[in-house]
């Protein structure tokens, strides 16, 4: 007999896999933690595999789970371009859409061809920056929604992805805390390059910008020149670059929240509640790196 699988309960799951917690993934669900204990119960019965591992202090997505993250991501989509093509409206219109520059090296682009081929009525202005000048643009009334970082302790948004921060250089980087340790960073508002500065100020190590670059293309070309150290979300280090470890004897950084973020003047306009659901549906693995 064929399995057939409940929308709320992929959708329950994904919540789960994108916060790692069941209180967060009922928060942003609406309903009570223990229905996602049920909805996770449900799943794992109709699919015979165990797919979140929790204990009193983590959450943890199994191997068969992180292959339903893809499976639960596909199905969700289908179901919400069904539901949008038989229930009256199709998505129509222009709308603004703003990504984190460092994004565009993960699979949202594709999440972006994909929305755009099954709704072809709607059409895009794109803007590529800084988290910071896009929060802005979107308090402004410039965006209709954005993906990118959210600063540490706000709560705004839906959460896509919590990512660990990590300091990366090249595969022959050395460094000599004689002297002010070279960084490679973004123009401010950066909230990678205020990560850096706090933990090294916390710290107590010098440090001086050795490169300024507007762009992720530039900071990873920099960083793979051996002009500076920088940081990037774990998920998101490029082949180019090397995560540097504790023999380098550098502060932790954190982590960061990779969020979805909604313009509350134009978030229920069909396309942006649309383009919303494939990036939620998508799940975390949407913003890894390619």
């Amino acid at each position: 007999m064929a399995i057939t699988y409940d929308p709320i309960q992929l959708q329950t799951f994904l919540a789960v896999a994108q916060t790692r917690s069941f209180t967060q993934a009922a928060a942003r669900l609406g309903i009570r933690q223990p229905t996602v204990s049920q909805h996770i119960r449900k799943l794992e019965e109709a699919t015979g595999r165990v797919l979140v591992q929790r204990d009193t202090h983590s959450v943890t997505i199994t191997t068969d789970g992180e292959a339903m993250i893809g499976f639960a991501g596909s199905i969700l989509a289908v179901h919400e371009q069904a539901a949008a093509y038989f229930g009256g409206e199709r998505p129509h219109g222009r709308l603004r859409i703003g990504m984190s520059d460092d994004l565009a090296l993960t699979r949202l682009p594709q999440i972006l061809r994909d929305f755009r081929r099954d709704h072809p009525l709607v059409d895009y202005d794109l803007t590529v920056d800084q988290s910071g000048n896009l929060h802005r643009r979107l308090e402004n009334d410039r965006l209709d929604l954005f993906v990118g970082k959210r600063p540490r302790g706000e709560h705004r948004g839906q959460l896509v992805r919590r990512d660990r921060l990590v300091w990366v250089g090249n595969g022959s980087t050395r460094l000599d805390f004689g002297k002010p340790l070279p960084l490679v960073v973004y123009p401010t508002p950066s909230l990678s390059r205020s990560a850096m500065q706090n933990a090294l100020e916390r710290t107590n190590t010098a440090y001086r910008s050795a490169c300024i670059c507007r762009g992720v293309n530039g900071l990873i070309a920099a960083v793979a020149a051996g002009i500076g150290i920088s940081a990037l979300a774990s998920s998101l280090v490029p082949v180019q670059l090397t995560s540097l470890g504790p023999q380098h004897r550098l502060p932790e950084l954190g982590y960061i929240d990779l969020v979805l973020l909604t313009n509350p003047r134009t978030e229920q306009r069909p396309a942006a509640k649309a383009l919303a659901a494939a990036v939620l549906a998508s799940g975390p693995t949407s913003l890894s790196a390619t």
